[in-house]
């Protein structure tokens, strides 16, 4: 058995503390208050951030994706207030993925693809 599924919601906060921080905040129970699709949430993630959060939410995405989809779920669970496999009835259109790989896949995309982590510096946004 991995050790992973032997850890408790504390563990796995301190195991993932800047996907717990996402759980609290942008997939937290409010999360339509970060956009008006899961999408939007997603794509919003990294704002406000700054650039050591960013490259360590990527690391802890990778060690989290390595995992088989067991132990995403009992991870999943404890970091997040939202399920993003099922169609909410509110807000309307609001979206879903197919499984939490999936999700958890698209936030990794978001935070890689995001600028700073891209060009490997903070970049100045009020020139």
């Amino acid at each position: 058995m991995s050790t992973l599924l032997n850890l408790t919601k504390y563990g796995i906060f301190d195991l993932f503390p800047r996907l717990t921080n996402l759980g609290a905040s942008s997939f937290g129970e409010d999360a339509d208050t970060f956009g008006d699709t899961l999408c939007e949430v997603i794509d919003d993630a990294p704002r406000g951030h700054r650039l050591p959060f960013k490259q360590q939410t990527v690391n802890e995405l990778r060690t989290l994706l390595s995992c088989n989809d067991v132990e995403i779920d009992h991870v999943t669970w404890a970091l997040i207030r939202i399920d993003p496999t099922v169609e909410p009835e509110e807000p309307p259109n609001w979206g879903s993925f197919p499984g939490l790989r999936a999700f958890w896949s698209a936030v990794l995309h978001v935070f890689e693809n995001d600028p700073e982590v891209q060009a490997g510096k903070e970049i100045d946004r009020n020139p």
